[in-house]
């Protein structure tokens, strides 16, 4: 399996489940970040806080979308 197909799975994962509050939207994003970053070779870590930080300003931007 590709790293490309297997982050692309996660996004596709971490943007179907927004969560309904702050904190659901934090864990779902750094666990999608955590591991898109893993697969890439990244800092798991680092991937976490921008994947939760990414999510929870996208879900509260446009809660429609979530």
């Amino acid at each position: 399996m590709s790293k490309a197909f297997v982050l692309s799975c996660a996004l596709v994962v971490a943007l179907a489940g927004c969560g309904r509050n702050i904190g659901e939207q934090a864990i779902f994003g750094g666990g999608a970040g955590a591991v898109g970053s893993a697969v890439v070779g990244g800092d798991p870590v680092t991937g976490a806080a921008v994947g939760a930080g990414g999510n929870i300003l996208f879900c509260q931007a446009y809660p429609e979308r979530c």
